[in-house]
């Protein structure tokens, strides 16, 4: 009965990341072109954290050690990990859509760039990285073993390296703009008590 529920559990937060990957794929279709683009060297930094936590979340042979069990498994844990993944993807799906056209795997600025700030942009400047944080963490508790625990650590390593390049691109592009607007949010979490600017 037990590996049943887990099996479930398992089964359908995997058709969640394949609903995740089949719109990611799809919405690449429409974008911009790229305007600048930051250096393959640049990209490896935060590319590496993120390819690597998503091998230890895919993986079962991994060392004995990563696979220790840290969270009891119990059918409270499955309806909450199936719940986080679910959140966190759809959270992701909807930032991606209110993003449009302006998305980019890599850290870019588009032609004709928008600064978007309706939607989840509206609370947290990075809310695709939130989802996708919050849907990993998740899945993680689902498989409640070390290696969920490190891919959840080296997804977020990555997307905080990869947020912080990408915001001195908007600060380049965007000026004071982006500056108020970044004083006014979070990054990944929202804030709570926004920053003003200092008056001149």
């Amino acid at each position: 009965m037990a590996m049943n529920a887990v099996m479930n559990a398992d089964k359908v937060c995997s058709i969640l990341w394949g609903v995740f990957t089949l719109v990611w794929v799809v919405a690449w279709l429409w974008s911009k072109r790229t305007q600048q683009r930051a250096p393959l060297t640049s990209r490896l930094l935060y590319s590496l954290p993120v390819a690597l936590g998503a091998y230890l979340m895919v993986n079962d042979n991994l060392p004995r050690w990563v696979r220790w069990r840290l969270i009891q498994d119990t059918p409270s844990i499955h309806i909450l990990a199936v719940l986080l993944t679910a959140v966190g993807i759809g959270l992701a799906i909807w930032a991606r859509f209110y993003l449009g056209d302006n998305w980019s795997g890599a850290v870019s600025i588009k032609v004709a760039h928008q600064l978007v700030r309706t939607g989840p942009y509206t609370w947290v400047r990075h809310p695709i990285y939130s989802g996708i944080l919050v849907a990993v963490f998740g899945t993680s508790l689902l498989k409640g073993k070390v290696a969920g625990a490190l891919a959840t650590a080296l997804f977020w390593l990555g997307f905080w390296i990869k947020s912080r390049m990408e915001e001195r691109f908007m600060v380049t592009t965007f000026g004071d703009e982006y500056v108020k607007y970044r004083r006014q949010t979070g990054a990944l979490v929202p804030k709570l008590w926004p920053q003003s600017l200092p008056r001149s």
